[in-house]
């Protein structure tokens, strides 16, 4: 104490408050999707300054309460609390801390940095009576609670509020308010989300401070006590949650951690992404009763955009990402790989097989239907998705070369060659599948899919750009002439019938595992793909869902919707025709094309599409 005003003595008369600075806060890494929208903000948050005035009284009190109930009292700190914070300090043998008011705790946010030296201390103690002197109470707390770090990147109450709650200041309950006070303590020691425990400790001592200070009644701490307000894991204000996070990790590899306000554009349509969500959403909810738990949906274009990418059906309850981290058996939307490769090797869509019982090396697979169809074209096979049609064809065009196939349009998960791999028991995503199928789309183009654009620094200046090399064709004619129309027929007269919107060309295909643990629904239009898979996260059966019920249904409401905002375009035969260019002025309406390969490498090759998508809307 003597030390401190020893020092203050030093510093002579009080100087002048400094000019308010600027709120201060981490950098910030805004996305926004390919029209510009916002789409979720990482790193710093910030919201408006806090307004005492219209806060339930309950507010600030909490604040008050835990962290300075002598704060309408003194003018700016507290001898009586100063003095037993050193007399404790000296006898463990640190340095003072732990007696700063709120009004010094403001003066340090606003003026000062957060060294543990006597000067600082002392300059900060004169600041908190500069800041009495000029400010009124009301006004101090609300600078405090403006500025203070509340952790998740959330500074100010406002920011906190919405972070955690997903509400304004204003409409915090009780438990709340006390629940965003013990984080003053420490933002990262007492963070609600991260560590929920620790908050609910400190939030009863809180509480019992409020009692303590008459700010509320023992009935109204009890009843706080009995709520369980839901904390949001990852803030509630972006909505597209799962492709940041699948974003987030390759921006910071892209250009390190920021050091300023940055923005990132993305390949993402929130208007798509809001209505895939909403597909997987209802869907589940509608086969609840069938064990359906969970499903994943996105959408890549003919040159590897992404533009939906939805990881379950609530981010703030499940926030595991399926389309990208969950390696699941694709079962018969597999079998286009098969039928491709059986297609390269001389076989034509009338080429006649035989659906018999077959044994290969021990192991006898089952079709959905327990009889047999005896001699039917592969078409036919492919179309009503007969498994001993398939088992027998991957065995005698070689599994190896299925394998090599699978890779070579886009899946880049290991792949087995065991007899049953042809019914689709590799591990692979639901990302994976869309980039592997996006090349029946296109024309034959191999495509990586990927969802960053562009970087920009806080003034505008270029920090990255994607650059797309020419397209590598992988599928020749008439192989995928043949297979798409055979990819036709499924949704016409074979086992994806649920997914048809007339009017379109639409070719895709069903995907069941066994005893319903996976389903699929992997389809696709003229450069434009879209794989929806359902299950569960305990890997546990459904009840009889089969690729051509729920994932149809999902596919089918989604692509109902986002048919109206691409342009309307024919599945591509081959040799590779030329993908839209620039120039389209309504929906339906392509203009002349340039082929994709001529486009430089310089030049990133999705802005042709990217403008021809927009102007079809």
């Amino acid at each position: 104490m003597i030390g401190l005003i020893a020092a203050v003595s030093i510093l002579g008369q009080a100087p002048e408050l400094p000019a308010l600075p600027p709120i201060r806060r981490d950098p910030q890494i805004t996305y926004v999707d390919r029209n510009g929208a916002v789409i979720g903000v990482r790193g710093g948050k910030v919201a408006a300054p806090v307004n005492i005035d219209r806060l339930p009284a309950y507010v600030p009190a909490a604040f008050v309460a835990i962290e300075d109930q002598h704060f309408y009292e003194h003018s700016g700190f507290d001898p009586l609390r100063m003095a037993k914070a050193i007399a404790t300090d000296l006898v463990e043998g640190r340095a003072a801390q732990g007696a700063s008011t709120i009004t010094q705790q403001t003066a340090k946010l606003l003026f000062l940095s957060s060294e543990k030296t006597v000067e600082r201390k002392a300059t900060e103690l004169v600041y908190a009576i500069q800041l009495e002197r000029s400010y009124s109470k009301k006004q101090i707390l609300g600078l405090y609670l403006s500025r203070a770090n509340f952790g998740g990147g959330a500074y100010g109450l406002e920011a906190a509020a919405l972070r955690y709650f997903n509400k304004p200041a204003s409409k915090l309950t009780i438990r709340e308010a006390a629940m965003l006070a013990a984080v003053m303590k420490s933002p990262t020691n007492y963070n609600p989300a991260s560590e929920p425990d620790r908050n609910a400790e400190r939030t009863r001592l809180v509480l019992d401070a409020m009692v303590e200070t008459g700010a509320i009644s023992p009935d109204q701490r009890a009843e706080a006590l009995a709520s369980t307000p839901k904390v949001w894991k990852l803030s509630a204000q972006n909505p597209a949650q799962y492709f940041i996070d699948w974003t987030d990790d390759q921006v910071r590899h892209m250009v390190g951690a920021p050091k300023q306000d940055i923005v990132v554009e993305t390949t993402l349509d929130l208007n798509l992404e809001d209505a895939a969500a909403d597909a997987a959403r209802t869907t589940v909810a509608h086969f609840k009763a069938q064990k359906v738990e969970q499903a994943a949906v996105v959408s890549v274009d003919g040159f590897g955009r992404v533009w939906t990418l939805v990881g379950g059906t609530d981010f703030a309850t499940a926030p595991y990402n399926r389309a990208v981290e969950a390696h699941r058996q694709p079962g018969s939307a597999w079998k286009p790989f098969v039928y491709l490769t059986a297609l390269e090797q001389g076989r034509t869509p009338d080429t006649m097989v035989v659906d018999e019982p077959v044994t290969i090396d021990g192991w006898s697979p089952r079709n959905f239907e327990p009889e047999f169809l005896g001699q039917i074209t592969m078409q036919k096979a492919l179309a009503q998705s007969i498994n001993t049609v398939a088992a027998r064809l991957a065995d005698e065009i070689g599994r190896p070369n299925v394998a090599s196939t699978a890779h070579r349009l886009g899946i880049t998960s290991q792949i087995n060659t065991d007899p049953a791999m042809a019914l689709g028991t590799s591990l692979v995503t639901p990302l994976e599948m869309a980039q592997a199928y996006a090349p029946l789309s296109n024309g034959g183009y191999r495509v990586e899919a990927y969802g960053v654009e562009r970087i920009r620094g806080a003034g505008g200046q270029l920090l990255y750009q994607h650059r797309q090399a020419p397209l590598t064709p992988v599928v020749a004619n008439p192989p995928l002439g043949e297979l798409v129309g055979m990819m036709r027929t499924v949704l016409t007269e074979g086992t994806g019938t649920k997914a048809a919107v007339p009017g379109y060309d639409l070719a895709g295909k069903t995907g069941t595992t066994t005893d319903y643990k996976d389903a699929w629904f992997c389809g696709f239009t003229g450069g434009f793909t879209t794989v929806v898979w359902m299950g569960r996260d305990d890997n546990a059966p459904m009840r009889r869902i089969t690729g051509g019920i729920a994932p149809a249904e999902a596919w089918h409401a989604y692509m109902v919707h986002a048919l109206k905002r691409i342009p309307r375009l024919a599945i591509p035969q081959g040799p590779p025709p030329p993908l839209p260019a620039p120039g389209v002025t309504q929906a339906g309406t392509p203009p002349t094309a340039t082929p994709p390969s001529a486009a430089p490498a310089a030049t990133p090759v999705s802005q042709p599409v990217a403008a021809q998508f927009r102007a079809g809307r």
